[in-house]
């Protein structure tokens, strides 16, 4: 098998510094010697540790599955459900000690770095648009309760996901999780074959 490249190896080190630290806390030194690569060779890859960030949230995003949204093979609401728990679930493999990369940058950096702070409003906004078209889905199929509309509650939840995630970082339980699955089961008329969503 061959040796990642260098640019990989940068990549991969410093998304798990980030997670485990942040941003502030980890310098190019580090994230190198985390790499197990020379610190002058930081430069021929990335102009910046701010194009490294860049480069790792865009690879996050890819992690969150967001294909998941779009498997027509499950109802709206199960499928967004099933969306939230891969979530969860990769919060809890963690023990709850990271929170969501977005989140945590956009905490951090967004007074930093117009850059960041754009990377990350566009990826939630975005994240909020693809859960608004499950909300349409489940509100044409007659599952999501009452006249809702999908596009603030798709705001609110991603926002109510981002606090969740949050809470669960400084709590370090999956208690905030529970109370947004409780907030989100109870926006949809319950499954008849008592499958979740």
């Amino acid at each position: 098998m061959p040796r990642p490249s260098v640019r990989e190896q940068l990549v991969e080190a410093a998304a798990e510094c980030f997670e485990e630290r942040g941003f502030n806390a980890i310098g190019v030194q580090e994230i190198t010697r985390a790499a197990g690569v020379p610190k002058g060779s930081f430069y021929n890859h990335f102009v910046s540790k701010e194009a490294l960030a860049l480069e790792v949230m865009r690879r996050y995003g890819t992690a969150r599955r967001m294909e998941m949204l779009e498997d027509g093979t499950l109802a709206p609401a199960a499928r967004l459900r099933a969306h939230f728990r891969f979530l969860a679930d990769d919060l809890e493999r963690f023990r709850f000690s990271r929170g969501c990369l977005f989140g945590n940058f956009g905490a951090e950096l967004s007074t930093q770095s117009d850059e960041v702070r754009g990377h990350v409003d566009a990826a939630l906004g975005q994240w909020a648009v693809s859960v608004a078209a499950v909300l349409r889905e489940a509100r044409a199929d007659g599952t999501l309760k009452g006249a809702l509309d999908p596009e603030p509650l798709a705001g609110f939840l991603v926002n109510a996901w981002e606090g969740a995630a949050l809470r669960a970082k400084v709590t370090r339980d999956g208690r905030p999780m529970d109370d947004f699955f409780a907030l989100f089961d109870s926006l949809f008329v319950p499954a008849a074959d008592g499958a979740d969503g």
